[in-house]
Parts: C-alpha cells; structure tokens; sequence
C-alpha cells in the first residue's frame, strides 16, 4: 500500500524542530524528502537543547545533500531540484532567502506547481519579524509561560482586565500545579514549534489539494507566533460580557486544582474532570469498590463549568487525596477502567515509548539507529485504510547522498536543455489530473465561501481550499470539533450535528474556540426520523467526522461499513482518546493523552530535582496540543484523503487519537524497548529552564529569558554581565530591571526576551495581526463581541476564510431541513415530540448564583459537599 503522497518530491531547507517534524511526517506519508543541509551538518545537530534526540527522530526516512549555496555550483544543483519539486519548506528568517535567491517570488517563476512553505519566527514584515525564532523566547515574548500554571483570576479576567472573583480564597500549594513559587514557568514541552509543526502540515496538505484543481503552487507560511497562539486559542479569548448569563468561563486559573493525586505507592495519577463520588465511594472499604454507584454521575457531584465551581474544587481536593492516597495507582486504574472514569497515571516518556500496546497500534515504531542501537519512536500519526503510510528508516548521515542527488540534479539540467518549450512544461510532473470542486455546499442552500485576500504574492486569490466540500461534525468536546473548525476555516461547509443536551458544553468559553463558523442542527438520534434526516445529509456529505467511541456508533449505525454503503466515495474520519487496542473503549481526553505519553512528567520538572532539590509534580498545561493536535491530525489526514480521492474517487476511513498527537509532542526523547533511555536536557522540579544558559531568570521588576546555545553566544552573555562564570548570571541579573538586562543582553547579540506579562491584553489590538486576520472579531448573540485567535497558516493564491462567529446550538435546524425539503408543519411536530432540538436561537438556562468565597455551596454544583461536610 502506497503512502498517500506517494510520487511527490519536497526538498527540506528547514533546521530546528518545526519544520524538520513537517518534513518527517511528509516522509512518513510516502514523500521522497530530500534535506538539504550547509558544509558539516545542520547546525541545529549540534547545538545542545531539546532538539538533539529529536534530530534521530524528525531526520528519518529522508536522504542529506550538503549544498554550499553561497557556491554558483551548489546552488545551480538546488535550483535544479526545485524544478521537479513539488514542495519546499523552509525555516530561514524573514529576508535571508530573498538574500540567496532562493525566495518564493524567485523560485515559483522556475516551477509554477511548487508548494513553498515558510516557517518564521513571527512572520513577515511586522516589527517582531527579526526576533529570535526560538521556543523558549517566543514563549517568553508572548506571555505563554504564564499561561502554563493560569492566572488568579481565569483567562478570560485576565485578557479582559477584570479582578480576581474570588481574591481572598487561598489554596495550598500541594493542591496546585507548578514550581512553589510565584512568576512564568518554564516546561520541556517546544509548545511554539508544535503549534507551527502542525499548522504547516495543514497547510501544505490545503495547498496540495488547491493545486489538483487550479494546477499552480502557491505560498504557505506560519511560525512560531502562530504556533503559540494555536496553543493558547482557548484561553486567548476575549469576550464584550464574560459574565453573560448562560455563558461559563470555567475553572481553568492558578488557583484551581487540576485532578493531580498522589497514590499509595508516591505514583501520581491524572482524573479530570474528577468525579469525586467515583473516588469517595470507591476508596470506602479495604479494597477498592470498581463499581460504585454512578448512577447520578452528572448530577450533582460531578464539577460543574462555572467559575464558582472553583470553590467546590478547592473543598473536594483533601477529600479526593486522602481516598486516593489508600490506594496505588494501578489499582485505581483498573477500578476507573471498570467504572469508565478518565483516569490514567503520569509516567515518563521513556515508559510511553515502552509500552507494548503503543507498539502493537503503531502510534510507536521501533527501529535501528546506528549509534544508539534499538530504539523505539514516535510511529505513525495517523491512519488511513487506502492510503497507509508507515515510519522511515533511521537517519543518514549529514551529505550521506550528497554524490546521488548532485547526479540527479545534472541529469535535469540535461534534460531541461535539451528539451523543446513543451517538454520543459512536461517536467513539472503534475501529480494527477486537475478535479473540480465538489460544489455540494451550494446543494444544501449554502453558498460557496468567497474569495478571500491572499498575504502572499503568488498572484491571483481563488476560493479558499475546501469551497464545495460538506462536513458532518459529530464531534464532542474539542479533539473533534477543532479538526472540523480548522476545516470550516479552509472553506469547508460545516454541517455540526448538535443533541438535544449540548447547550451545556456550547456555554463554556473553550467550546467557543472549536465551533466557529458551522451551522448547528438539532437531532435525537435515538428518533428514527432525526435518523433520517442525518442519512440524508450523510448522502451528499463529503466528510463525516466524529471522536465518539466506536463502538457507540455501530450501535447507532453510523460507522464507516454502515455509511459507505449509502455514499460510496464518503471520507470517513474518527478520531479516539487512545491507541487501537484495550484503552480503545476508556473515555480519554487531553489530559489522560498528556499523561500516558510522559507530557505532564517533562513539564512538571519530574526527571530531575531543582535547583535546591526541589522535586517536580505533574503539570497540565493550558496550551497542550493533546485535543487540538488531535484536531489537526484530523483535519490533515481528512485533506489528503480528499486530495486521492480527487484523483481516484475512492472514498477512505481515516483515524488518530489523542495519543498520536502527544506521541509527536513527546518525540525529541527515544528510548530502548526496555523502556530506559539516553541522556538528554531535562527541566527541574523549580521549572526554571534546562540549564545556566538556557532558562528563566528573576530581574528587580519581573522575568528574563536567555538561550545562549552557541559558543559565541555564551561568552557575550558573559562579557555583557561583566562575570566569569555560568553560575554568576543569576547574581548578576537580580540586580538589574528587565528592560536594562534586556538590553545588555540583546544590544551583545545574546538571545533573550522580557516574560510579557501583557501580551495577551494587547493581542486583539493589535493591527498587524488582525490584517493578516490571526486574531478576528464577530459580534455575538450571547457575548456581545468577541476576540479570537483566528488564522493559524496563511496561504497566497487559495486564502482560508473565517466564515463565521461560534455557533448557537441548533440555531440552523430549520434552515436546514428546508433546504432537504421539510415543510413548517414536520418542523413543527418534530420539534414538539422531541426528534429536533431548539429552531431558531436557543434560550440558554441561567448559570448559578456564585456562593461568595468560604461559604459552601448548598446545592446544584455538588451536591455531596453538605453531606461529606456533616460527617
């Protein structure tokens, strides 16, 4: 079975951890990729950081030329290259290509049907455009670093200026994630870079696609800026009223705890949302009750999603340590599997990548290294029926086929001179015959997005990539709903089939952050006639996507053997909490992604203690792409299969999971099949930085962060602080402010930022990002107006387009049942007996009246608080 871009040519200019992981999975997806690296190697190779097991990682499958291109010889060889290329991805800074010419204006003249993608640090021609492009500083810079732990007051408070709600609530410091200490934290996780990683790959597969149909290339471009905004999308809203009744702004700030439990045995684990009648029940007796009674698990001991629910939480969590404390962990993972509770322990990427149920799915491959020996990886990202792709082999040497590739690029100067005008025009060697638009969003009433404007210069703006392409969104939570919203903001026509129960999710801010520009219907599915409404919509569907658990939707009838048979050619994608295996049927989320696969141990600063011994803890952080990679894993394999079946009409099943998409956060480390490992940098449990050179420091009126990788950089930092040593700096800088550290420092040409405190407040205001409309702006029915993060990959010819502000569950059922021909009075009677949903805007119920801080809640938000508090 061929890979998907099986026959396609990308040359690799990137260095770094972004764009070598793009490169990677175009690799793992049947690309031949050709790295292209300087005299001796990508510098990156060498440079110590989070990058150097990676590199044995992110470099396989691909073959190495090294190419002087400042040489006339060694850049005739690339630029012949180029003309039978049909991607390049690059990662120099804004300017530096043009320099060597080699920019996308230059390079698109020679191959009209090249896909040239970009990886910056902020992008192009705005003021942060010459920073430094590196994780920990973007993420200082942005203010990312605060992000991780929240702030007193909630996100929303915060972007929004207003104060704390609760401000004289104090919670221990055993009960909250992060170092104890006040300020930013620093984790392992390169949540920038992973951010722009998978916004490339969408990209490139969107341009993929456009290209089947208008036959050009064009111009794809992120960076790091957007891959940190990509990250925070959630909590980098800003809402008009964000106490708008029938609006929940959640718990997610620094003084909530977030489900962290210390068992018998000192093993941690992660249940969240907690549950505590599964944890207080079953902790009751000697042994552990598997099945208590949950019955009413929704109502009332369940956490509820107003901010209030922050008191309920901080009187649960001595209760839920203490019952969890009787046990050890793998006896409460056994009980929460048998009660279906999101439950799973914190292990270490190196226990991820030893466990024999990853390697059995796949999501981990097992390879031979050179140097290392056997080691197991990262595998397969994502899944497809017709299309497999499978891991490369382990990396070449740097030049390893420099001889080979020189050859083949002779051969093309050759050929080209030979050739007459038309058999120049043959060597673009178009990958498959131009298909049209499927053009069934215009079937179902909806017209085809517009042409938006293009921020590159590949000429003429068409409509966006997926004009015409219908999606059927079942999703829940985020993982789903996100890949379709990354959809819907290519151009596809959303279709979001709502319950008849979901207006309690759709009230909570993140669900905001996944469901802009869709239509909402309302259906019963359990009615036969809401199941005969969906049919019809699945039979001129394009796309059905959902991340219910499997085996609920054989139940309903709605899996792929089912729908295939009433639309042969249907692109079929599920994605799942876990690996294809036991856990398949476990409820998962982010977080139990982000523990399983070692996420929350690296940041938690678990693998080495701190500076003064201190030993780490958990951390989940609120810019983990666990649920949202999952959503781009998604998204991108639903557009490939869109690309082969242009070319093919085969319709496919696609799948990932929340597992393959931390597997990838996770892949800069490898281990042996034992589950040990090699050494690599590692953060402390104080979670300042990876070491002396790279790391955050305390100034007199704030937070700096230095990465000083190279040599030369080192000892400007030095000579700058006018000190001798690494363990000076310190010292030295806790005399100084921020912004004369700052200069001292940047003015020597050491990499450094100021921790912004501000960012996110300025974000929405900001002109140059709302040009390029990486944050956009809607009036909303609930909120009033509302601040997104918008954009995440911009495209020159074929632009996204937002198309719309989130949706108000079942606010299109009627349009859309008129459009499939029902009449008012079906509409009517439907509704009245419950088969549809709300028609028309929905009344939201009204949140709860907050308790004021120390009082306990009395009813509604957790109903066993009264009772457990008169034992």
């Amino acid at each position: 079975m061929a890979g998907v871009l099986d026959g396609l040519r990308v040359l690799d200019l990137t260095s770094g951890i972004a764009g070598p992981m793009t490169t990677m999975l175009l690799g793992d997806n049947g690309a031949d990729v050709v790295k292209i690296e300087p005299p001796g190697g990508d510098p990156a190779r060498r440079l110590p950081g989070p990058q150097q097991l990676g590199y044995r990682v992110w470099q396989r499958g691909k073959r190495s030329a090294c190419l002087d291109l400042s040489q006339a010889s060694d850049k005739d060889t690339l630029l012949a290259l180029v003309r039978t290329a049909d991607i390049l991805v690059e990662s120099h800074a804004p300017g530096e290509t043009a320099a060597l010419g080699i920019d996308y204006a230059t390079l698109s003249k020679l191959n009209p049907r090249l896909i040239y993608c970009s990886i910056t640090g902020y992008g192009r021609d705005n003021p942060l455009s010459q920073r430094p492009a590196i994780d920990a500083l973007v993420q200082a810079r942005t203010g990312l670093m605060f992000e991780q732990r929240g702030w007193p007051e909630g996100a929303l408070n915060h972007i929004s200026g207003l104060p704390d709600p609760f401000p004289d609530l104090e919670i221990p410091a055993d009960a909250v994630q992060g170092a104890d200490r006040d300020g930013p934290l620093f984790v392992a996780s390169q949540w920038p870079s992973l951010g722009a990683f998978f916004s490339a790959g969408l990209g490139i597969a969107a341009a993929l696609r456009a290209r089947g149909i208008t036959g050009k290339g064009q111009w794809v471009e992120t960076s790091l800026l957007q891959g940190a905004l990509a990250g925070a999308a959630g909590v980098w809203q800003r809402a008009e009223k964000p106490d708008a009744p029938g609006f929940d702004t959640w718990i997610l700030n620094s003084k909530s705890s977030k489900g962290h439990f210390q068992a018998k045995d000192g093993h941690w684990l992660h249940n969240w949302v907690p549950n505590p009648r599964f944890i207080l029940q079953a902790s009751e007796g000697d042994s552990l009750n598997a099945s208590p009674d949950l019955t009413v698990q929704n109502d009332p001991d369940r956490f509820g999603t107003g901010p209030e629910e922050i008191l309920v939480m901080s009187h649960y969590q001595p209760l839920l340590a203490e019952a969890v404390a009787k046990f050890p962990v793998a006896d409460w993972v056994e009980a929460a599997a048998t009660a279906e509770m999101t439950m799973q322990p914190v292990r270490s990427i190196e226990a991820s990548l030893a466990d024999p149920a990853f390697l059995e799915d796949g999501c981990v491959t097992e390879v031979k290294d050179p140097e290392l020996g056997t080691i197991r990886t990262v595998g397969n990202a994502y899944n497809m029926s017709l299309t497999q792709g499978r891991p490369g082999s382990a990396p070449v040497a740097p030049g390893a086929n420099t001889d080979e590739i020189k050859a083949e690029a002779a051969r093309i100067i050759e050929e080209a001179k030979a050739a007459t005008a038309a058999d120049a025009a043959a060597l673009s060697r178009p990958s498959g015959a131009p298909s049209p638009a499927s053009g069934r969003g215009e079937q179902f009433g909806f017209p085809l997005p517009p042409a938006g404007e293009g921020q590159g210069e590949g000429g003429a703006q068409g409509r966006a990539p997926l004009a015409g392409i219908v999606v059927l969104d079942l999703g829940l939570a985020i993982a789903g709903p996100f890949g379709t919203q990354l959809l819907s903001d290519l151009g596809a026509t959303v279709i979001k089939i709502n319950g008849l129960y979901d207006l309690f999710w759709h009230r909570v801010h993140i669900a905001y952050m996944a469901n802009r520009g869709k239509k909402s219907i309302t259906l019963n599915l359990k009615d036969p006639r809401a199941m005969t409404i969906l049919l019809e919509l699945v039979k001129q569907a394009d796309v059905v996507q959902h991340n219910m658990r499997y085996d609920a939707a054989e139940r309903l009838k709605i899996d792929y053997e089912s729908l295939k048979k009433i639309n042969p050619t249907l692109i079929y994608a599920h994605s799942r909490g876990f690996e294809r295996g036991a856990r398949a049927a476990l409820p998962g989320n982010d977080q139990t992604g982000a523990c399983l696969s070692g996420i929350q141990f690296e940041d938690g600063g678990m693998g080495r203690p701190g500076e003064k011994g201190e030993t780490g803890r958990p951390l989940w952080s609120f810019t983990s792409f666990g649920d949202t990679g999952n959503g781009f894993l998604s998204a991108t394999s639903i557009i490939q299969a869109i690309y082969h079946r242009d070319r093919t009409g085969e319709g496919q099943f696609v799948d990932t999971s929340i597992i393959n998409a931390a597997l990838l956060n996770t892949s800069y480390a490898v281990a042996k099949p034992d589950g040990s490992g090699f050494p690599r940098p590692r953060i402390g449990g104080d979670q300042l930085g990876f070491d002396a050179w790279h790391r955050l420091y305390r100034t007199t009126d704030g937070w700096l962060c230095v990465v000083a990788q190279a040599d030369t950089q080192r000892a400007a930092l030095l000579s700058a602080l006018e000190i001798k040593d690494a363990a000076d700096i310190a010292t030295a800088l806790q005399g100084l402010s921020g912004a004369d550290a700052f200069a001292k420092l940047d003015g020597a040409g050491v990499p450094v930022e100021i921790v912004d405190t501000e960012f996110s407040r300025r974000l929405h205001d900001t002109p140059d990002f709302a040009k390029q409309q990486w944050t956009v702006s809607y009036p909303h029915p609930m909120v009033g107006k509302l601040d997104q993060v918008g954009l995440l990959v911009n495209l020159s010819d074929t632009p996204g387009v937002i198309q719309g502000r989130p949706l108000m569950v079942g606010e299109h059922t009627q349009e859309i049942l008129k459009g499939l021909g029902y009449s008012d009075d079906d509409i009517t009677t439907m509704e009245a007996q419950f088969a549809i949903g709300f028609v028309g805007m929905p009344r939201m119920p009204p949140r709860p009246t907050a308790p004021a801080a120390g009082e306990q809640p009395k009813k509604g938000m957790a109903g066993m608080v009264e009772k457990e508090a008169s034992k």
